[in-house]
């Protein structure tokens, strides 16, 4: 059978779920949601207030344009998520700032493609992996982190006491994410960093006949490997997941996807994990992560996810 074919299945394993979830996110210590609005989003990340282009509140702000206008840094340029942009800044912003969340501290920063090195709506998913590794009872919890990035759902991982394989094509987001396992004081737990083109290693993986309790995928839309490999999300996830169902272990616990900036809805995301990971028993649950306005509630849709739990 091809890597990319999908798995027989079970007659029920493409139905649609009978709804999908929104897991909110709400504000922490080091980060908080402060007003969104007219096509853009105020928020604080640790000391630092930014407004950034959230084209999907469409509503009216509710705090004062004052309060928007004094942000330290509005980031301006491209519209595209993936686009480059700048800071427009009003005050000096140091180049990195520490934050933390749990036993993870990691610095954050502004780049030019709007990010700041953290998603925090991702805290959501976090909590919840997080659970499910102490649940466990068990001494090993294998979790491969793919697209990794700097690191955060690693280090929270690796502090709950997993044995983490974080795997990101960017060298310098790979050395990023090492300097926050050493701030956080974390040198101790199993964290293997590695620079590779994802599907590359996924397949080597296969081909070795590893297994993982836990896997983690956010991908990007668009992205290349270190040696140019093309990455689209349309037509390289079905296969990638293929390849990931080889690597569920016997008593896997969890495999968590989400997907940012793409024209697509939870349910193409929820029939494709259905489908693929149909007859491993467990579930699959699909809906949107959002950010919780600090103070109002007001959820503000980010992305879609979808995850299959045993």
């Amino acid at each position: 059978m091809p890597a990319h074919s999908p798995p027989h299945s079970a007659p029920s394993a493409a139905q649609p779920p009978s709804s999908l979830t929104v897991l909110v996110s709400p504000p922490w210590r080091d980060y908080a949601l402060l007003d969104s609005g007219h096509g853009r989003k105020l928020e604080r990340y640790g000391r630092v207030t930014v407004v950034r282009p959230e084209p999907q509140a469409m509503w009216a702000p509710r705090r004062p344009e004052s309060e928007w206008e004094a942000a330290d840094a509005i980031f301006t340029g491209d519209q595209d998520d993936d686009g480059p942009g700048r800071w427009r800044t009003t005050r000096k912003v140091p180049e990195t700032w520490e934050m933390s969340y749990g036993a993870a501290r990691f610095r954050s920063r502004l780049t030019n493609f709007r990010h700041l090195g953290v998603f925090p709506e991702q805290r959501a998913h976090w909590d919840w992996m997080a659970d499910r590794v102490k649940s466990s009872g068990r001494s090993e919890f294998k979790v491969l982190n793919l697209f990794g990035y700097t690191g955060v759902a690693s280090l929270v991982l690796a502090a709950a006491g997993a044995a983490v394989t974080h795997v990101d094509a960017s060298k310098k987001a790979i050395g990023w994410a090492r300097e926050s396992q050493e701030l956080s004081g974390l040198e101790d737990r199993p964290i293997r960093w590695i620079c590779e083109d994802a599907t590359k290693f996924v397949a080597r993986e296969v081909r070795r006949g590893s297994t993982y309790d836990g896997i983690l995928l956010d991908p990007p839309k668009f992205g290349r490997g270190p040696k140019g490999e093309t990455w689209e999300m349309f037509q390289s996830l079905p296969p990638l997941l293929a390849d990931l169902r080889q690597l569920v272990g016997p008593e896997a616990g969890f495999v968590v996807l989400t997907a940012y900036a793409i024209r697509a809805s939870a349910l193409a995301a929820h029939g494709l994990m259905a489908e693929t990971f149909a007859g491993l028993g467990g579930a699959v649950e699909s809906g949107d992560l959002a950010l919780a306005e600090e103070g109002t509630g007001r959820l503000l849709p980010t992305s879609l996810f979808s995850r299959w739990v045993r």
